[in-house]
């Protein structure tokens, strides 16, 4: 059966995370499946979207990149709202629980058809970082939380991510549903490694460590350098990579140079072709990530694509399908045992290699695998929604934007009827006979089309 999705994001690229590079690859898939993918996601000046094989609507947004990291977008856009009640979409699916699941639950409201809602991050964790009062934290919380119950079926991209969802008051069931790998299993050519990574010139024979991905500290980065302050205390010799950019790196950078680990450690602008993505994991030997926020840990199977392994929390998400010393080594969630895992590795460079073989066999999923699943579980969710059998939604917020829809509505049609009169005018002027006025009176189409909407719509 071949369906219409719309995929909403609050981020997509040119920003890039695991989220936005999740909801590309569900496009890129379905569309290779046979299906019809439609996206929304907010506007970004810089943003180029023809090379994808999939429509991109693009809504309205505010800059607040400093503040958060990303655009705000502004979901109540009728124009928005009208293209994607155009693609007549048999299902939504919405990867983040601020303004796309706002703009997802106005167009259930208008479309009835089933939303789905898939859970990525520990947003908590970003509430806190952004929000200092402990009220205004409870309260976003609070919304965030009725936002992802309103979804008519829950998903998230591991265990640990719907442990953290119900610590946080969602009373709800979810189905684990995990992303996947737009690599190939394999290492690029000598030649793309040189070319990405030469410019650092490390030394032949001595171990690289890799980190790659959002430079926050919340993703484990001070433990990291903190264990490599003690790694090298202790007389070893190491080169290390962080790849990346974030509104919390040049702080990284300072606290870096005040360990007195700069000869050491290196710092990447973010890599967004994905081949040179995978010309750093091939380069490295370790990748380094004791990150205790992220919900599925991508760079995890990405590195494991490469036959990287990994340093990682045990116990985390990112750990969760892991086995120590088989596909990853496992710390505690502190300096001194990374350093201690470190410094042991150093010294065993087989070990690495052959844990690395380890997690190409086990962690490894490719997307069109991860999709593929998803797709049997939309059919699955449209024959419950046919049937009956997903949530009634009655709750006040429900009435709030199932409201939104009809205003959005009431508003598209008019523009729609003014357009139409305009259009009427235009002709009436463009074949109307002026006998007697000679050659004063003669103008082209397009001006007299201009003329009529301006007057009809501004």
């Amino acid at each position: 059966m071949s369906l219409t999705i719309g995929l909403l994001n609050d981020a997509f690229p040119p920003q890039i995370d695991g989220v936005a590079t999740a909801v590309v690859n569900y496009g890129r898939y379905l569309t290779a499946h046979g299906h019809r993918a439609v996206a929304a996601v907010p506007y970004v000046p810089e943003a180029d979207d023809s090379g994808l094989p999939f429509p991109v609507i693009r809504y309205p947004s505010l800059d607040t990149a400093k503040l958060i990291g990303y655009r705000a977008g502004l979901p109540f856009d009728a124009n928005a709202v009208q293209q994607l009640k155009d693609a007549k979409p048999d299902l939504l699916h919405s990867h983040c629980p601020f303004t796309s699941q706002m703009l997802a639950r106005t167009l259930r409201a208008e479309l009835h058809v089933p939303l789905i809602m898939t859970y990525h991050t520990k947003y908590d964790i970003d509430i806190a970082n952004a929000i200092r009062s402990k009220l205004l934290q409870e309260s976003a919380l609070k919304f965030l939380i009725a936002n992802i119950a309103a979804a008519d079926e829950v998903w998230t991209v591991s265990r640990g991510a719907g442990e953290n969802l119900k610590k946080n008051g969602f009373q709800g069931d979810c189905i684990v549903m995990p992303n996947g790998v737009d690599f190939p299993l394999g290492r690029v050519e000598r030649p793309l490694i040189e070319d990405t990574t030469g410019k650092f010139s490390f030394p032949e024979g001595i171990p690289v460590f890799l980190y790659l991905g959002r430079m926050m500290w919340y993703k484990g980065i001070r433990i990291t350098l903190d264990a490599l302050k003690k790694v090298r205390g202790a007389g070893h010799d190491f080169r290390m990579v962080f790849v990346g950019g974030g509104i919390e790196k040049d702080e990284i950078v300072r606290y870096t140079e005040s360990l007195g680990l700069s000869d050491l450690v290196f710092f990447e602008d973010p890599v967004y072709d994905r081949e040179k993505v995978r010309a750093w994991y091939c380069r490295a030997d370790l990748f380094l990530f004791p990150s205790t926020f992220d919900t599925n840990g991508l760079v995890v199977r990405e590195a494991a694509a490469c036959a990287l392994p990994a340093v990682l929390v045990e116990g985390s998400c990112a750990a969760e399908d892991s086995e120590d010393g088989v596909s990853s080594f496992f710390i505690e969630e502190n300096p001194d045992s990374m350093a201690s895992v470190l410094i042991r590795l150093l010294q065993q460079p087989e070990t690495m290699k052959r844990v690395g073989r380890g997690a190409q066999e086990h962690l490894y999923l490719s997307w069109n695998d991860a999709v593929s699943a998803a797709e049997r579980r939309y059919e699955t969710v449209l024959e419950n929604y046919r049937a009956g059998r997903c949530p009634v939604h009655e709750m006040p917020d429900d009435i709030f934007y199932s409201g939104m829809a009809g205003v959005l509505d009431l508003h598209n049609q008019l523009s729609l009827r003014r357009r139409q009169t305009a259009d009427r005018i235009a002709g009436f002027i463009r074949n109307a006979s002026f006998d007697g006025l000679g050659d004063s009176m003669q103008v082209d189409d397009a001006t007299v089309e201009e003329a009529a909407r301006r007057f009809f719509l501004d």
